[in-house]
């Protein structure tokens, strides 16, 4: 016989993974609205200044990862990294749905999966990922980024500093 007490407890805990969800789809939605407005309006290589001396708009295509990692490595890198985007994002996903994590961690993970998955995206479908957000000083450059990037590195943050709270 079902345990209606149960119920409610069962609702609530799915909603809770249904919310991290719901973070990774709006973190996706939101970054491929940024990459098909810069790619659509912008030349590639073109530099718009938003802060000079600081911050510009960039159009520009990344076939490697992070900080143009292995961009010339022919190719099997695409692959590589949408693999290795899917197993960490399921990985991730597996866990949250399962409540092993903190809500820190949910909200890392959630971060993360919209990142991994939105650069996956770009890769399937151009082939490269676009990049858009250049920093710099001076002559130093870092290297243009998204903000599928910055999500990522935001939820990686989180992980470390979720991991210094437990005993």
């Amino acid at each position: 016989m079902h345990d209606l007490a149960s119920a409610p407890v069962v609702r609530a805990e799915k909603g809770r993974w249904l919310r991290w969800l719901l973070v990774a789809v709006a973190i996706i939605v939101v970054d491929q609205w940024s990459k098909i407005y810069f790619n659509g309006h912008y030349q590639f290589g073109e530099v718009r200044p938003v802060v000079p001396g600081f911050f510009n708009f960039t159009l520009l295509y990344n076939p490697g990862a992070a900080f143009s990692f292995l961009a010339g490595a022919g190719g099997w890198q695409k692959h590589f990294f949408t693999l290795l985007a899917f197993g960490v994002s399921g990985w991730l996903a597996w866990n949250v749905v399962k409540g092993r994590f903190s809500e820190m961690m949910n909200l890392a993970a959630a971060f993360i999966v919209g990142g991994a998955l939105g650069n996956v995206i770009d890769r399937l479908v151009h082939g490269h990922v676009i990049d858009f957000i250049q920093l710099y000083y001076r002559d130093w450059y870092y290297p243009a980024f998204n903000l599928a990037d910055s999500f990522i590195c935001v939820g990686a943050v989180l992980m470390v500093i979720d991991s210094f709270r437990k005993p």
